[in-house]
């Protein structure tokens, strides 16, 4: 039995409203199986996939306005899957991926809790890619920087998981890892767009972060 607490919460993404199931705070904590352990997750970290982060809501506020028909996507770091759920409403092709053990399980409660099919999910490990994964035409996050190594093991994987023509949209909260991260993207060809989030909500909340779009165009049988 699970000991951890959740609660509900209403998030409005554009004319859209979101049930979100999430933890009830950052201080729970249920390992008992131990397999947050062996991902190497602490307790300190444990629930930190399981919280409605002010960046999550700037990622789904600019999901929300994208063309998003026909396009393969992923989500890394899904944690709840709030971007997820707002890419499946507009017509993406849309794959979640995290490493926690619990998102899935949070995921599909909040795919099914907003009438929407299950969004398909990959187990992801950025230092491992996928090879059953495949390519995407765009790939998403939030807050993603939070370690020393995290820039050179998310361009890998980006870059691993990127289509011929791809966009990279990762809404990041100021943190030191934002500028190597995007000397890593550039050395991997891709170009660079650093713009300040203006949204109301990003207004509404003093939000200070900003939003990355890296973009990279291999044109194949050119003459």
């Amino acid at each position: 039995m699970s000991v951890y607490q959740v609660k509900n919460n209403t998030i409005v993404v554009g004319e859209s409203e979101y049930h979100i199931c999430s933890l009830k705070d950052r201080q729970e904590f249920d390992d008992v199986d131990g397999l947050a352990e062996l991902a190497g997750i602490s307790s300190a970290t444990w629930a930190l996939f399981g919280v409605v982060w002010p960046s999550s809501m700037m990622l789904a506020d600019i999901i929300d306005t994208q063309a998003m028909q026909g396009l393969k996507v992923l989500e890394m770091g899904c944690g709840l899957g709030l971007a997820s759920l707002v890419a499946a409403k507009h017509g993406a092709d849309i794959t979640a991926s995290d490493y926690h053990p619990l998102a899935q399980h949070f995921l599909d409660n909040n795919s099914t809790s907003n009438q929407l099919a299950l969004i398909p999910f990959a187990c992801s490990d950025w230092a491992k890619p996928n090879l059953l994964l495949g390519k995407f035409d765009l790939l998403i996050g939030s807050d993603l920087l939070y370690e020393p190594n995290h820039p050179e093991l998310l361009s890998e994987f980006i870059d691993f998981h990127a289509s011929s023509n791809v966009t990279v949209i990762i809404i990041d909260p100021d943190r030191r890892q934002q500028k190597q991260f995007s000397q890593k993207m550039l050395a991997l060809g891709f170009t660079c767009v650093s713009e300040k989030i203006d949204t109301p909500r990003a207004i509404a909340l003093n939000y200070k972060g900003k939003k990355l779009t890296y973009t990279r165009q291999t044109f194949i049988g050119a003459v």
